[in-house]
């Protein structure tokens, strides 16, 4: 065990983003509703304010927009984007800026962080939420699809996963995504969630070769969309 732990000091720190050599950088993007978190969760991501955050259920991101972040030498992108049930933009609208963010994340984000509250019972919205999100990006953006739950300090210290069990349409959702999910506290200091963030969307991104969800994955999604709609 001692010669385990002198080993492990002896080491570099290990890029928590490291998956391959072909991937220069790492892009996020958070989608959910309006009041969900998406901005305190980038930010918390970020390590710093770089989006602007409000307390009400009143969406103060208007449009997608990017920062970026180095870690060990390798870029991160984090999108934030618009609530997808924000009822002061017309379907339309939301649907232009969420383009954007494919857009923004050129050649395509390596994950989707669906943003969900703890703290508030699941209700129709986040079902909504889900279903455009699969309507508008296609079924193949699942496994590039993480469950960020915040408001984590609802949990007091208990398992995420008792919460689950008494919540059969989160534990639903999360295992519609490949059972990943993670819990965030954007109150807390504790840098050991967005570690562990990290470690899980470098998985993920390892099980799916490295690759991304492309530009041209949501090009033939919105082409077969347009047909049914002729």
């Amino acid at each position: 065990m001692e010669a385990t732990m002198e080993k492990s000091k002896a080491q570099p720190p290990k890029n928590l983003f490291t998956v391959s050599s072909t991937v220069s950088s790492l892009k996020v993007v958070l989608l959910g509703k309006t009041g969900s978190g998406k901005s305190a969760s980038a930010n918390t991501i970020l390590g710093r304010k770089a989006f602007k955050v409000d307390v009400s259920f009143v969406s103060v991101t208007k449009m997608c927009s990017n920062q970026h972040t180095v870690v060990n030498g390798r870029e991160i992108t984090v999108i934030d984007t618009p609530g997808l049930c924000d009822t002061k933009m017309s379907a339309k609208q939301l649907k232009r800026e969420l383009e954007k963010c494919v857009e923004l994340s050129l050649p395509g984000p390596h994950a989707f962080l669906l943003v969900i509250r703890l703290d508030v019972r699941f209700t129709e919205e986040e079902r909504n939420a889900v279903k455009w999100i699969q309507e508008n990006f296609g079924e193949g953006a699942l496994k590039y699809t993480i469950v960020l739950l915040t408001h984590g300090d609802v949990l007091e210290g208990k398992p995420v996963e008792d919460f689950l069990c008494k919540s059969p349409e989160l534990s639903s959702l999360t295992e519609h995504f490949g059972g990943r999910y993670h819990v965030f506290n954007n109150k807390s200091k504790d840098s050991t969630q967005v570690r562990e963030l990290k470690e899980k969307i470098e998985a993920m991104v390892k099980e799916n070769g490295g690759a991304n969800y492309t530009s041209e994955m949501y090009k033939e999604v919105q082409r077969k969309i347009r047909e049914k709609e002729e």
